[in-house]
């Protein structure tokens, strides 16, 4: 946002003040300054000069030879403007003065000695307009310095338009001029504006369909407006703050919205007889202003003329109702709409405005009045024969609450750990627009409705205003003397570390952080569609749907990375959304998810990686085993059968998969991919079976393996039964050695690990044990093999 100094300069005495310093303290203060440029400096011996003669250049088709008085003399002038003519006053560059970079000289131009230059707005740089030299009013005398009519001399400050966000009473030159006048101490000036003298009964119809979206709307009609132009000191603000002048209407309407922040649109009054305010029906084509023809769907706010659409709210007008050069009359519109429905509506028409920028920004709905009458004012300081033919209409649909903050002068002492006085509090407080009761070093403060739509709201909120305006930088740097105790780690938090270590450093995974929100675009990539799931509210159609899953976010980062190593294992502790619970909010679900890609490892070999990573975690955290129970797919991208539900004393705590193969030929053709999605809330919440020390026996072990020929349908905890359930004393470890896994053969070697405590075993003894688990195993169909 561009900032006028002298534009700030009409509601706040700045006399005597160093403006780069104010403005260097304007941005510790209040927002950030991301420039200052110096405008009209540039511009020096530019007077205002007659054309006493202008003849026709004897070498040229387009230049003139003019005779120019200057006050002070006569001056031969060799000019190209078109509306060169005898008798008008222009902008006169003496020879010796300068105009932007360049220094006015002397020169022959075809032949004829040219003394000096007349001056087209543009080359002042007080406009873009170049069709033709300044025309100036006839009663400027001759040889006044142009600086001296118009305020071309001026400091313009560019504020970064994010620092404003929440503060919209920024958006606007009066807003400005409050924050100065508190920074100096000095009185802000009051707004002039003209009260409506009309007595009669007309008014402007107002109906306010969808009341949701709309806030206040006010309005009022005029005509008999005979002037079309503004005033150049308009137009060279406007130009300064990055506005062009169009006509005195429009001019008015853009110059409000940068001295007030408050946007507002002049509809040709004869094009208007009943104001409609309401989103419409179905979806529809309008013609915007710019030209352009848009497609207006029904949750677009629109203002209509009774049934016909003339402007898209808060955004732009339309093109049949819009201010041209014969327009006598108007109906002026000032008002407040809700500022998300703005937001979206600007982001799907693709057209964002000044206006709707401040929308955006939720203004204040009591400037809408304000607004009108200042209007009325300048409008009629520029026609005063224009007449008010109506009352003020005014549509007041939603009022924000009266904001009253309690606090003392120990509370602001203890927050900021100065000490700042009671009357500096007040006075402070007082110039920033709020009102104060004071009694003592207490304070009831009412929050002014220009900082109550979304900035103002607890006590913390006026601590800053007061240091802000204090000064930061008039701080008096002290060390804090705090205990430094070291922060408590819940359990949950500790046994989330210890998961990540095991995994970071025993497996070598990845951290990652991924989007809780499945993306369309990486999910079709693989084949696969968005699950229908809970929504983040305000998103397009399949954007936006909260994940159920941790793969639907793991896939395409695996698709992602898949060219850059031939193996990794990457994992998150994140959250999905499981529907949603009985009071309406989402049913978030703690996950851990993992996966594993390899392009050396085959399939089999990779899940079984998984399996051993899955007990190495259960048994670190839980000193428990796991057990692995087939079950049906619940996803498209799990296997059909090698999809396994992890079990932990009979709780069913996650699952563990390889890709459907439709879907793994999209991501590669080469390589396994296996998942791991375990519900952490449930596995935290099994309790860990209680740590036994066994001291190692001194004495040699027996290690005994057993190659077993596997029936279809056995589970490895059926055969586990078979050694576990006579609870042997010498029988300390079975390991899996080697799996053989082809056509129907399907066997297992195991490994069998003997020993006691007190007494080196004798194969006798172990033979006995291997006879019994034998025995056992033959029961369950599994024979020896041979």
């Amino acid at each position: 946002m561009l900032v006028s100094m002298n534009w700030i300069r009409d509601f706040v005495n700045l006399d005597g003040q160093d403006i780069e310093e104010l403005i260097h303290r304007f941005t510790l203060s209040t927002a950030e300054v991301e420039g200052i440029e110096y405008k009209g400096k540039d511009i020096e011996n530019v007077v205002v000069g007659q054309i006493l003669t202008c003849k026709d250049h004897p070498d040229s088709d387009h230049l003139h030879v003019l005779t120019v008085d200057g006050g002070d003399g006569i001056y031969d002038v060799v000019c190209g403007a078109p509306n060169a003519r005898e008798g008008i006053k222009t902008a006169f560059a003496k020879v010796g003065g300068r105009v932007g970079e360049m220094k006015i000289k002397s020169a022959k131009l075809r032949g004829v000695v040219s003394n000096g230059m007349c001056c087209s707005e543009k080359e002042l740089g007080i406009s873009d307009d170049h069709s033709g030299i300044m025309e100036l009013d006839p009663s400027y005398e001759n040889g006044t310095d142009i600086k001296d009519i118009f305020p071309i001399e001026d400091i313009i400050f560019e504020v970064d338009n994010k620092s404003l966000t929440n503060r919209p009473d920024l958006w606007g030159h009066y807003g400005m001029a409050r924050e100065f006048a508190a920074l100096t101490g000095q009185k802000l000036k009051d707004l002039e504006v003209m009260e409506n003298d009309y007595n009669g009964d007309a008014q402007v119809p107002i109906t306010v369909g969808n009341k949701d979206l709309v806030y206040r709307y006010t309005s009022v009609r005029i005509e008999n407006i005979t002037k079309k132009e503004s005033l150049m000191q308009m137009k060279i603000r406007l130009f300064y703050c990055g506005t062009r002048a169009i006509n005195l209407l429009a001019d008015l309407t853009n110059y409000l919205m940068l001295e007030l922040g408050q946007p507002m649109h002049a509809f040709d009054g004869k094009k208007i007889s009943k104001i409609v305010v309401d989103t419409p029906k179905q979806d529809m084509k309008f013609t915007t202003l710019d030209g352009q023809e848009r497609d207006i769907t029904t949750d677009t706010l629109m203002i209509w003329d009774d049934e016909t659409p003339v402007a898209i709210a808060g955004i732009m007008g339309g093109l049949d109702s819009e201010i041209t050069d014969d327009t006598d009359s108007l109906v002026l519109e000032s008002a407040n709409f809700d500022g998300v429905s703005v937001r979206k509506s600007a982001s799907r028409l693709a057209l964002r405005t000044d206006a709707s920028a401040r929308y955006e920004k939720t203004l204040d709905p009591e400037m809408t009045m304000t607004a009108v009458k200042r209007f009325m004012k300048l409008l009629f300081d520029v026609d005063p024969d224009a007449k008010i033919v109506s009352r003020i209409t005014d549509e007041y649909v939603k009022k924000y609450p009266v904001i009253t903050i309690d606090f003392d002068k120990a509370f602001v002492d203890r927050y900021t750990g100065i000490d700042i006085s009671s009357d500096r509090i007040n006075d402070t407080l007082l110039s920033l627009g709020f009102d104060t009761e004071r009694n003592g070093d207490s304070f009831k403060v009412t929050v002014p409705s220009f900082r109550a739509t979304k900035d103002v709201s607890m006590k913390a909120d006026i601590v800053e205003e007061i240091t802000r305006i204090y000064g930061y930088d008039n701080f008096t740097i002290k060390t804090t003397l705090s205990p430094l105790l070291p922060a408590k780690t819940s359990m949950l938090r500790k046994e989330e570390n210890m998961i990540k270590d095991l995994l970071v450093k025993a497996y070598a995974m990845n951290e990652i952080h991924t989007r809780v929100w499945q993306d369309p675009d990486e999910l079709r990539d693989l084949g696969l569609k968005v699950t229908d799931n809970v929504k983040i509210l305000g998103s397009a159609e399949d954007q936006g749907v909260l994940r159920c899953s941790m793969m639907q976010s793991f896939l395409p980062v695996i698709n992602k990375n898949k060219n850059y190593r031939p193996s990794f294992g990457i994992f998150e502790i994140g959250r999905t959304v499981r529907g949603v619970r009985e009071d309406k909010t989402a049913n978030e679900v703690r996950t851990l998810g993992i996966a594993l890609y390899s392009k050396a490892e085959p399939e089999k070999q990779l899940y079984f990686k998984g399996v051993e990573l899955i007990n190495a975690l259960v048994d670190e955290l839980k000193h428990k085993s796991a057990k692995y129970v087939k079950t049906e797919t619940g996803f498209d991208w799990q296997h059909p059968k090698n999809t396994s539900e992890i079990v932990i004393d009979g709780k069913k705590v996650g699952v563990i998969n390889t890709v459907h193969p439709q879907v793994l030929t999209r991501i590669t053709r080469n390589a396994a991919i296996v998942m791991i999605e375990i519900l952490m809330d449930d596995l935290l919440a099994i309790e860990p079976d209680a740590l036994e020390f066994k001291e190692p026996s001194k004495f040699p072990g027996i290690d005994y393996d057993l190659s077993l020929v596997i029936s279809e349908g056995v589970r490895f905890e059926d055969i586990q039964e078979c050694w576990t359930k006579d609870k042997m004393r010498e029988l300390k470890e079975v390991s899996v050695i080697d799996i053989y896994d082809k056509g129907e053969v399907r066997s297992v070697t195991l490994r069998f690990r003997f020993e006691l405590p007190d007494r080196t075993l004798t194969s006798e003894e172990v033979q006995v044990d291997i006879d019994r688990i034998l025995a056992n195993l033959r029961r369950v169909n599994v024979e020896l093999k041979l």
